[in-house]
C-alpha cells in the first residue's frame, strides 16, 4: 500500500498535490497520482505560470481564444485556467463522493493583485464559485487583513474557502475566527446545510525556516545558529495546538451539532528549500489528524519511496514551544518575519500573473500580425 494511502487512512491526514498543468491530465497522470491516494489538489498564479509558459499545450487553446475578438487578454488566461480547474473536477470529485466531502477538492485562487483590496476580493471568489460552480471547489483568498472580512462573507454564504498565504499564528487566530463567524451567520439564513461548507488554513511552512535561517546566521551565535530548521516546524506544531484548542467547547460544538466541519489545517510548501535538511522534513514532522498536507510532485514522490508514517503534529510540543520563545531570545522579531513572507508572497504571486499576462499578450500580438 502507498504511503499516500496510509498518511490519510492511518493518520488522518489528506496528501493533496501542489500542482496542475494540463499534460496531468491529458496524460493520465493525475488520475494515475489520485489512485495512488492523492485527495486534492491546489494551484495558484505560479503554478499556472509555469504550466502555460512551460509546455506547448495551451497553444491551440490560446489560439482560438486570441482570434476570437477584442477583449482584455486577462479572460483568455482564465479560460485556459478554469478549463484545467473543471477537468481536474471531474477527476477528483469521485473522491469527494467517496469521502463524503471531506475531499476531492480542487483549489483556483482569486487574482493575486486583490490581495489588499476586501471588496474586490469577495466580488471575485464569489464571481469564481458561480463560474465553475462545482460542489468540489475550493477558490483561494489570501490571509491578508484585507482577505479576513472576505473570508467571513464567503463562508457566511456556504461557499468553500482555502485561506491562503498564512505565516504567522496571530493571523492564524483570525482566520479561524473569520471561518467560525462565517458559519454562525450562514446558519441562522434558511435551508443552510453547513456540512456542504469547506475549508482549509493553508500554512507556508517551508519559507518560514528559509526567512528564520538567514536572519539565525545573519545573528550568527551559536545560540542561534543551533535554531537553524526548528522555526518552521515549531510553528506549524504551536498551530495546530491552536486549532485544537479552537475547534472545541461550546461555541463550536454548537455549530458541529448542525453539521458543520473543521477548518483543517493545510501545510503547503512542504519541498525542502535547503539540501542539508531531510526531504520529507516538512511532510513527517506535521503528520496528524484533521490535517492536510500539499505536496509538490518531488516531496510526493519523496514521502511516497521513504516518508515516516507517524503521528508528529502534536509530540515534542513543549519543545517546540520552547524552540519558538528562543527565537525571540536570540532576536529573531517573528512577528516580522510574518508580515515579510506575507509580503513577499502576495509580490511573488502578483509577479508570477503579469509576466504570464506579458507573454500572453506579446503572443497575442504576433498571431494578430501574422
Amino acid at each position: 500500500m502507498d504511503r499516500l494511502v496510509q498518511l490519510a487512512t492511518d493518520m488522518g491526514q489528506s496528501p493533496w498535490l501542489d500542482n496542475l498543468k494540463r499534460g496531468y491530465i491529458t496524460s493520465g497522470q493525475l488520475q494515475a497520482l489520485v489512485d495512488r491516494g492523492v485527495r486534492g489538489l491546489t494551484s495558484n498564479p505560479t503554478i499556472f505560470q509555469k504550466a502555460i509558459q512551460g509546455s506547448p499545450d495551451y497553444d491551440e487553446q490560446f489560439t482560438t481564444l486570441a482570434k476570437g475578438g477584442a477583449h482584455p487578454i486577462v479572460d483568455d488566461y482564465w479560460a485556459m485556467v478554469l478549463q484545467d480547474i473543471n477537468s481536474a473536477l471531474d477527476i477528483l470529485e469521485p473522491v469527494y463522493d467517496a469521502t463524503n466531502g471531506l475531499d476531492g477538492y480542487v483549489s483556483v485562487e482569486v487574482a493575486p493583485g486583490l490581495a489588499h483590496d476586501a471588496a474586490g476580493t469577495e466580488s471575485a471568489a464569489r464571481d469564481l464559485h458561480l463560474r465553475v460552480a462545482r460542489k468540489n471547489v475550493m477558490v483561494k483568498i489570501p490571509a491578508t487583513e484585507e482577505g479576513l472580512p472576505a473570508i467571513q462573507a464567503m463562508i457566511s454564504e456556504g461557499r468553500s474557502i482555502n485561506v491562503t498565504l498564512i505565516f504567522s499564528l496571530d493571523r492564524y487566530v483570525k482566520v479561524m475566527e473569520a471561518y467560525i463567524a462565517g458559519l454562525e451567520s450562514y446558519a441562522a439564513t434558511e435551508g443552510a446545510d453547513l456540512s456542504k461548507v469547506a475549508s482549509v488554513a493553508s500554512f507556508f511552512i517551508s519559507r518560514v525556516d528559509t526567512e528564520i535561517d538567514r536572519r539565525l546566521e545573519a545573528i550568527g551565535t551559536d545560540e542561534a545558529l543551533a535554531l537553524r530548521g526548528k522555526g518552521a516546524v515549531a510553528q506549524g506544531k504551536l498551530a495546530y495546538g491552536l486549532f485544537q484548542q479552537t475547534f472545541s467547547g461550546p461555541r463550536w460544538e454548537a455549530l458541529a451539532a448542525k453539521g458543520a466541519r473543521v477548518q483543517r489545517p493545510l501545510w503547503a510548501s512542504t519541498s525542502t528549500k535547503n539540501p542539508a535538511y531531510p526531504d520529507t522534513l516538512y511532510v513527517d514532522e506535521l503528520i496528524g489528524p484533521d490535517t492536510v498536507n500539499t505536496l509538490p510532485d518531488a516531496t510526493l514522490e519523496a514521502f511516497s519511496d521513504h516518508g515516516t508514517l507517524a503521528r508528529r503534529v502534536d509530540a515534542d510540543v513543549e519543545t517546540s514551544l520552547l524552540a519558538w520563545e528562543q527565537l525571540a531570545v536570540v532576536g529573531v522579531d517573528t512577528d516580522d518575519v510574518g508580515e515579510t513572507l506575507e509580503r513577499e508572497g502576495v509580490s511573488s504571486f502578483q509577479k508570477s500573473f503579469d509576466e504570464l499576462i506579458d507573454a500572453l499578450q506579446t503572443k497575442s500580438d504576433e498571431l494578430a500580425a501574422s
